[in-house]
């Protein structure tokens, strides 16, 4: 039977997420050393080939795309953009830990809402359905792989509403320039809109084992 692979990788890093602040809508582009990074990933495991690459509107989604895929001219998904912070925006964690609307965001209630932001189910929402019109649309002209290159927040979302193995999305946290393989099957997602979260991206988790297991033998 057919199926179709998507691979999800992080963007890398921007000064926002070195100072770990909370950065959704505000367009920073990569660090310098994030460059770098990014390039010594691509030199070390080399990312996969892929017919599309698909991005968020921002700036480090498109600047990382361009590293990992040159071959190829992303396609900007604007419901793919990281979550909407609001009051939040630009803030770190210590600079919030007395804000009550924060504790109460914080407790993971679907309907909590970010001040001027979204909400957990406002953002679930627009991602997922974004993610859907991006399968049905490779399934519907044949497009056998692709990348997702994005924010951590949106592809763990994705990978906690699809991926199985089920897991919440704290499981499916990834470090700047790596992700996931993804496999759909059509009549699994037909079925039951999920699909099977294949092995780790560029180096394989699998590849991994059997050199850590060389190593101790």
């Amino acid at each position: 039977m057919k199926t179709y692979t998507i691979y999800l990788f992080r963007h890398g890093l921007t000064k926002g997420n070195l100072n770990a602040q909370y950065i959704g809508h505000t367009d920073l582009p990569l660090t310098t050393d994030s460059i770098s990074a990014l390039r010594s990933i691509k030199a070390r495991h080399h990312y996969p080939e892929v017919q599309a690459v698909f991005v968020s509107p921002l700036k480090r989604c498109i600047e990382s795309a361009d590293i990992m895929f040159p071959k190829n001219n992303p396609l900007v998904i604007n419901d793919l953009i990281e979550y909407n912070f609001g009051e939040f925006e630009g803030c770190t964690a210590e600079d919030l830990k007395d804000n009550e609307d924060f504790k109460q965001w914080l407790r993971g209630d679907m309907h909590a809402k970010t001040p001027y932001g979204e909400s957990n189910a406002e953002f679930f929402a627009r991602v997922c359905s974004a993610f859907e019109k991006i399968v049905q649309g490779m399934i519907k002209s044949g497009t056998e792989t692709a990348a997702i290159v994005g924010h951590a927040g949106v592809l763990m979302a994705i990978l906690s509403c699809y991926g199985i193995p089920e897991a919440p999305m704290a499981h499916w946290q990834m470090e700047a320039g790596y992700g996931f393989k993804l496999r759909i099957t059509p009549s699994l997602w037909m079925q039951a809109n999920k699909l099977e979260v294949a092995d780790t991206a560029p180096i394989s988790a699998k590849k991994d084992e059997t050199i850590s297991a060389q190593e101790t033998n």
